[in-house]
């Protein structure tokens, strides 16, 4: 009887655990709370043992680098593991894993290569299941932070199903010759750009769904146009209109440009057609409407408007053209960003501490605050996916860009060189060519 008794224990255990490897670890990233995730980078290795080349030890730092912006994922450290090192190779055979489980280690990282060759993997440190298993070739040496950007995009990809964080772009203005003009970087700040040269002000940019073009606003001693800057051309074209106001220009999901014109005395918002001339106001009103953003399915747009006094955010259903007040505190709110899906609304407002960035849930109606300076806060942009928040701050002096999550997680300075920065909008990354 004790026998069989504990036959059937191990074939149950057996069948836990083959459960076990199946299911793999996942971070819902958009649930109500973050768990963090430990990591633990081992020391690059080389084929043979320790010895590994200076770009495959270069590629973990920069990994390394790339999971603080993460911030469901903590680093873990070699101290927190009893023995040091628990690994003699890359492979999982190669790795004891149980100093690591004591440890509290959930996934572990191991790096090597040789010459110009890195090969990466990622396990689950209960499972050993191989997370992320990845080798390149002919790395140069200024190409390894852009490899290490490439996987941890895809661990990201395998840990939430999401990786539009390091598939994506930001532009933003920069002072240039005592005026602003256009730069693009990752999201990393990889790849600083100036790719406008307009002269005057060049301001309020927005990209297309796709990642080919970037709207925006120049301001110049010719007065308001808007100008289209194109990826695949790199060039821009400006256009001017009636009543010499062109304010805050935005792509919509399938292509078109909202764009804030004074064809009636006053700012509201219109909707450009295909050669770029103006519809009917979107939501007309006495007052100024500027900001306009929206949704991925294009029916929702959010924007600014003194309609009911001072500056408040607001939205348009486009189906029953029915406007709805979204901000109620505060005497000062602008520039909205809207989620992907429609749920949440970003944006700066003046507090006494000066501009901050709230959040709005549209379901739960419910706000928060998510930046706290110092200094001011404002102009913010959501990613791709809904979940990083990129803003301006003048935190450290002058104006330079900061990304944190919908949840208000420690703010990040994203690299973008000497000289303020600011006005940033997110978009995807263009299709390798």
């Amino acid at each position: 009887m004790k026998l069989k008794t504990w036959i059937l224990t191990c074939l149950m255990l057996l069948v836990l655990a083959k459960g076990a490897q199946a299911d793999a670890l996942s971070v819902d990233i958009f649930g109500p709370g973050q768990n963090k995730v430990n990591i633990l980078v081992l020391p690059a290795r080389g084929p043979g043992g320790p010895g590994t080349s200076a770009l495959a030890k270069s590629f973990a730092e920069n990994v390394q680098s790339d999971i603080t912006y993460l911030p469901f994922l903590r680093l873990a450290y070699m101290n927190e593991i009893l023995g040091g090192d628990p690994s003699r190779g890359l492979k999982a055979d190669d790795i004891d894993f149980k100093p690591l489980q004591l440890g509290r280690i959930d996934l572990v990282m191991t790096v090597g290569g040789q010459g110009q060759e890195i090969e990466a993997r990622v396990y689950e440190t209960y499972t050993r299941k191989l997370l992320v298993g990845k080798s390149y070739s002919q790395v140069t040496e200024g190409g390894v932070p852009l490899v290490a950007d490439r996987f941890a995009a895809q661990l990201m990809r395998v840990l939430t199903g999401k990786s539009g964080f390091f598939d994506s772009t930001l532009a933003f203005s920069k002072r240039v010759n005592g005026g602003k003009e256009l730069f693009t970087a990752s999201a990393l700040g990889r790849g600083l750009t100036q790719i406008t040269a307009d002269g005057g002000f060049n301001v309020s940019p927005s990209w297309s769904k796709d990642g080919r073009f970037v709207a925006y606003t120049n301001i110049s001693d010719k007065g308001h146009r808007l100008g289209i800057w194109d990826r695949g051309r790199k060039v821009s074209r400006l256009r001017k209109f009636a009543g010499n106001v062109a304010i805050s220009p935005t792509y919509t999901p399938d292509g078109r440009i909202a764009i804030s014109l004074s064809l009636n005395g006053h700012p509201d918002i219109y909707l450009l057609d295909a050669d770029l001339n103006p519809g009917p106001a979107l939501a007309p009103s006495w007052a100024i409407g500027v900001s306009p953003a929206f949704d991925l399915s294009g029916r929702k747009m959010v924007f600014c408007s003194g309609r009911l006094g001072g500056p408040q955010i607001f939205m348009l259903n486009r189906d029953t053209g029915a406007v709805e007040r979204i901000t109620y505190e505060g005497s000062y709110n602008t520039r909205p960003s809207l989620s992907p899906d429609g749920r949440f609304v970003v944006f700066a407002r003046l507090t006494s501490d000066g501009h901050r960035i709230f959040i709005r849930d549209l379901v739960a109606n419910q706000e928060r605050q998510i930046s706290f300076g110092p200094g001011n806060d404002e102009d913010p942009s959501f990613d791709p996916d809904g979940y990083f928040v990129s803003f301006a701050s003048s935190r450290n002096g002058g104006s330079k860009i900061f990304v944190t999550t919908r949840y208000g997680d420690p703010a990040k300075q994203i690299p973008t060189g000497p000289g303020d920065a600011m006005a940033p909008a997110w978009g995807v990354a263009p299709a390798l060519e």
